[in-house]
């Protein structure tokens, strides 16, 4: 197979294709291309490098395992995500992991959110009020803002009908303003705070 030139033209679906004709290298690539992704994402939830590895880890072992349940209905992408997502969750719940006072561990916000959040303060307040989401609020929140999937895509990840997932941010963006608005220190940041709400009701807006 020729690979030097064109791989970064070859789909995911073409490499999908390729590792159950046998070709086992096609999975590394597969691996290349979405384990920072991974990564990320299960530091949102884990806030812990080594956990959040084994969770990456184990993810593409069982997305190697199950590639024939692949149906190409969904991008490879959400479904490899989905996969992530539940081990993340099963995770949390096995072992009831409080990362609490991990504090070196912040979420990231596009440029355009990054701008208004100039209060360390404020961007600390933020992640503590993420993490305080409940699972599905907090996944369907951290899809959209932090990994900038569409509902369509969320909904694959999530297992949920597209309403469903819209729903899940829309309500997880209405928690986040209620508790804001009843913090008076952040009064001070009213700009900082509406930086990173307009990230989030741009997002919602496109959407709709």
């Amino acid at each position: 197979m020729k690979r030097e030139t064109d791989i970064g033209l070859i789909t995911d679906q073409q490499l999908v294709e390729e590792v159950r004709e046998g070709h086992r290298a096609s999975f590394s690539e597969l691996v290349k291309r979405h384990q920072r992704g991974l990564l990320r994402l299960s530091m949102r939830f884990m806030k812990d490098l080594d956990i959040s590895q084994d969770v990456v880890q184990e993810a593409f072992i069982k997305a190697f395992e199950k590639l024939h349940l692949f149906e190409g209905r969904s991008s490879f992408k959400s479904w490899l995500y989905q996969i992530a997502v539940n081990t993340a969750r099963n995770k949390l719940r096995e072992n009831r992991y409080d990362f609490s006072n991990i504090d070196d561990v912040h979420l990231s916000v596009s440029a355009t959110a990054e701008k208004g959040l100039v209060h360390q303060a404020v961007s600390e307040m933020i992640q503590v009020e993420v993490d305080r989401l409940p699972f599905k609020q907090k996944t369907a929140l951290v899809l959209r803002v932090y990994e900038d999937m569409s509902f369509a895509e969320i909904a694959e990840v999530m297992q949920c009908p597209y309403d469903t997932a819209k729903a899940n941010y829309r309500h997880a963006l209405i928690k986040l303003k209620e508790t804001f608005e009843t913090q008076s220190e952040l009064k001070t940041w009213t700009e900082d705070v509406g930086g990173f709400f307009m990230e989030l009701n741009t997002k919602f807006v496109e959407a709709e």
